[in-house]
């Protein structure tokens, strides 16, 4: 299984997130992880993803520590012992 870890700071906009630290799933490779977790969460797939089913720009998804590569596909395989890490970016000042 996948294991997937989230930025605290998508929990203020899926409060079910904080039900647990980490979820586990299995998935094959990115695009398939976005379905699967908003499956869970309903609405997760839109804020990860633009319209083209791109990553959105404020977003990052790392496996196993490096970014993914496929940032437009969403095509990056998935090891069954993964660990992926999403997190929105933030800026401000």
């Amino acid at each position: 299984m996948v294991r997937v870890a989230f930025t605290r700071h998508l929990h203020r906009f899926f409060p079910a997130l904080g039900e647990t630290a980490l979820v586990d799933v299995d998935s094959a490779n990115v695009r398939a992880l976005v379905g699967d977790l908003d499956a869970l969460y309903p609405g997760l797939a839109g804020y990860l993803c633009d319209d083209a089913g791109a990553l959105r720009r404020h977003v990052n998804i790392f496996v196993d520590g490096a970014p993914i590569h496929d940032r437009q596909g969403l095509t990056d395989s998935l090891d069954h012992a993964a660990n992926v890490h999403i997190m929105q970016a933030l800026s401000g000042g």
